[in-house]
């Protein structure tokens, strides 16, 4: 058979095909119309169907994640006093322990007081002579049974006349058997800390901190020697501290003959990391500062990597960016890049040991100046909140600075040796 006899039978075919359907279009059409509707719902179901399972076995994850990890709302509810049953007295307790230097009483209702913090107490409570009676608000905290309260007392020193006024923060827990206490153990959740930092911005409490601030700022109007009395008291207790931390270290070294522990021993540290590199995990503003409000710069893409200068206790982390600095909300970040603690800044370290053996009058840390505390904040050995606690630095208190590092930490001088706080609370 030819390809012209193929040709025409199939063009036969086509037309008696053609002439068919003309004929029975009528009912013809809305069939084929009706499949062609019934064939593009199903395949837009199995479209959909597919979609939502990819989203559930990819995107169920993260939001579970998210849900886990997302901040507590914080209420706007209004400061009370004398509301809580027990921590009224939980505080006259505390307070009258603070005074006699009763630090076995206080040990008991603050967890947890260390070496530093104990020796501190009883050195403090030397220059106290009373307290007249306390006022004492509270709000809810953030878990069941937890208070913040705020303390306003205005305690008489020795050798001052008049009692000075002071405003403290403190964070109250309920143990197993029911009974308060105040938590110092510094090992509070990104969520506590969180709620605290909300709390503190409230109208009432800002009032209420207003209230010492404007007290105790009178009194130094009124006499400008206040101020140089209380540092110079803190510095005499700093170095009483000090001098009995030394006496104490000096009393467990071993005696001369004694075996030394050998290296085996020894249980080796795990280096400190600190983050060096970030990566936007979602697309995020990048601004000028660390303020939803300020002027965006850019935005940062999935992927993107950025240098960590600072990651800020308010939830923003300070990154390089085109050369200069800038901000990104923290949540929307994660590590990239960690380096051990000790090899950042270590030209600036090596910098600092050439001038400390310089200087052949003194093996003290080198101070660059002084820091205000903004909120209490632990003093550490080591720039990480994993190191071993060194003591308490109190709000107003002031620190000898060696250097703000860029990894968030500033390098303080303290009883003599090198110490860290976190720079979010020092100004």
């Amino acid at each position: 058979m030819t390809n012209n006899t193929i040709w025409e039978s199939l063009k036969a075919k086509f037309e008696a095909f053609k002439n068919w359907l003309v004929r029975y279009s009528k009912i013809v059409l809305p069939v084929i119309l009706v499949v062609c509707v019934a064939l593009t719902i199903v395949i837009a179901v199995q479209a959909n169907k597919r979609k939502v399972e990819q989203e559930e076995t990819v995107v169920a994850p993260e939001e579970n994640t998210n849900e886990e990890e997302a901040l507590l709302d914080v209420p706007e509810v209004p400061l009370e006093k004398d509301a809580v049953p027990g921590i009224n007295e939980l505080f006259d307790v505390y307070y009258k322990a603070m005074v006699e230097g009763d630090t076995a009483t206080m040990e008991k209702l603050v967890y947890y007081m260390d070496a530093t913090e104990i020796l501190r107490a009883a050195e403090t409570s030397k220059y106290i002579d009373s307290y007249p009676p306390l006022e004492i608000y509270t709000k809810a905290g953030p878990k069941e049974g937890t208070y913040i309260a705020y303390v306003y007392a205005e305690l008489k020193f020795h050798d001052y006349e008049k009692p000075i006024p002071g405003m403290r923060t403190y964070y109250v827990c309920t143990n197993e058997d029911g009974e308060l206490y105040i938590n110092e153990d510094g090992e509070e959740s990104d969520n506590e800390l969180h709620y605290m930092r909300e709390i503190q911005l409230q109208g009432d409490v800002i009032d209420l901190n207003n209230k010492a601030a404007e007290a105790y700022n009178k009194m130094v109007v009124e006499d400008p020697q206040l101020a140089d009395f209380l540092l110079e008291l803190r510095e005499e207790i700093e170095k009483n501290v000090g001098e009995a931390l030394a006496r104490a270290e000096e009393s467990e070294e071993p005696e001369e003959g004694a075996e030394e522990e050998t290296p085996e021993e020894t249980e080796e540290e795990e280096p400190v990391e600190v983050v060096t590199k970030v990566k936007a995990i979602d697309v995020v503003n990048i601004r000028t500062s660390d303020s939803e409000t300020a002027d965006k710069l850019g935005k940062a893409a999935v992927g993107d990597e950025f240098e960590l200068l600072e990651e800020k206790g308010n939830g923003w982390s300070k990154i390089k960016y085109d050369g200069g600095e800038a901000f990104i909300k923290s949540e929307y970040l994660e590590p990239s890049e960690t380096m051990a603690a000790s090899d950042v800044g270590q030209n600036e370290d090596d910098e600092e040991s050439q001038e400390q053996q310089a200087d052949n009058s003194s093996e003290s840390p080198t101070v660059t100046g002084t820091v205000t505390v903004k909120e209490n904040v632990r003093i550490r050995n080591g720039a990480s909140e994993n190191s071993d606690k060194l003591g308490t630095a109190y709000a107003g208190e002031k620190l000898e600075v060696i250097m703000k590092q860029a990894d968030g930490w500033t390098k303080i001088k303290y009883n003599g040796k090198t110490a860290y706080v976190k720079s979010d609370y020092v100004e």
